[in-house]
């Protein structure tokens, strides 16, 4: 064997090892990227089921969908920031399923459970929730075209405003307390929900996964409770999480204007005092 020959012989063998590399971490990449795809596939088939089961007058179930859904859109999400498999496919596909999912769904469920005696008022109850959810999806893919997603919530986010109408569908469902509940109250919640959905209220980002926490021992106890509340009653337990996270964007804008009033008095003050010291001297 030459001593030319040698050389070339080991490029070769380096460049089909390259192949090889190259060739497993692009199956490797898709793999990855097909995962959180597949969990927005499966929210979309929960949607899917969901106004399957309230065609079929099965309103629990209808409504425990659409919450499963919720935490399939959580996943996805999660997944994708996690291995770096974010792409403008995967929001337009996930904001497509969130409309079936978040909006017509729901929109189904309160119509034919509790809206349609209502006539006019019931279906356009509906209508004005599915199409506000409509407009907060499309304001989402703009911002984030833009890049203006990573801070908070700019209104209220769509999976919390059906979670909270599914958890209400399903707590009532309960004999017990749906004797307490005017049916009506549904049709005002959902045009409550539609106005919070295109409002410009700040709703915090809850993003456990990304984020370090200051006391770990408190929050695996808050979390233990949390569970067993959960299992002790959970329609209850999921009413109150989203009714909780759904008011905490007009809550937080009170607490902030009352702030800011209490500190303009103090500076109030604070000028008022300093003008009759001098007065004084």
């Amino acid at each position: 064997m030459s001593q030319n020959q040698f050389p070339s012989r080991l490029k070769n063998i380096k460049r089909r090892r390259r192949r090889k590399i190259n060739s497993k971490n692009h199956k490797l990449k898709k793999g990855i990227y097909l995962l959180p795809n597949l969990l927005t596939t499966g929210g979309l088939f929960a949607g899917f089921y969901s106004i399957i089961a309230a065609i079929n007058n099965d309103f629990f179930w209808s409504s425990l969908s659409i919450l499963i859904a919720i935490l399939l859109d959580g996943m996805d999400g999660a997944v994708a920031r996690k291995t770096k498999t974010t792409s403008s496919f995967g929001i337009q596909y996930d904001s497509m399923c969130d409309l079936v999912t978040f909006a017509i769904a729901p929109s189904l469920l309160i119509y034919i459970w509790a809206l349609s005696p209502f006539g006019r008022i019931g279906w356009l109850a509906a209508f004005v929730f599915s199409a506000c959810g409509a407009l907060r999806l499309a304001r989402f893919n703009v911002m984030a075209d833009s890049g203006k997603t990573n801070g908070d919530f700019r209104g209220l986010p769509v999976p919390a405003a059906a979670g909270l109408l599914a958890s209400f569908v399903c707590l009532l469902e309960n004999p017990t307390y749906k004797t307490y509940v005017p049916m009506e109250s549904i049709a005002v919640i959902a045009y409550v929900l539609s106005f919070l959905m295109v409002s410009t209220i700040r709703y915090k980002k809850i993003d456990i996964l990304n984020r370090r926490l200051k006391h770990p021992f408190r929050a695996s106890i808050s979390v233990i409770l949390i569970l067993f509340m959960s299992a002790a009653a959970p329609q209850f337990m999921a009413f109150i999480v989203m009714s909780v996270f759904c008011l905490s964007g007009p809550v937080m804008i009170i607490f902030k204007n009352r702030k800011e009033s209490n500190s303009n008095e103090d500076l109030y003050k604070q000028n008022q005092e300093g003008e009759h010291e001098k007065s004084w001297n």
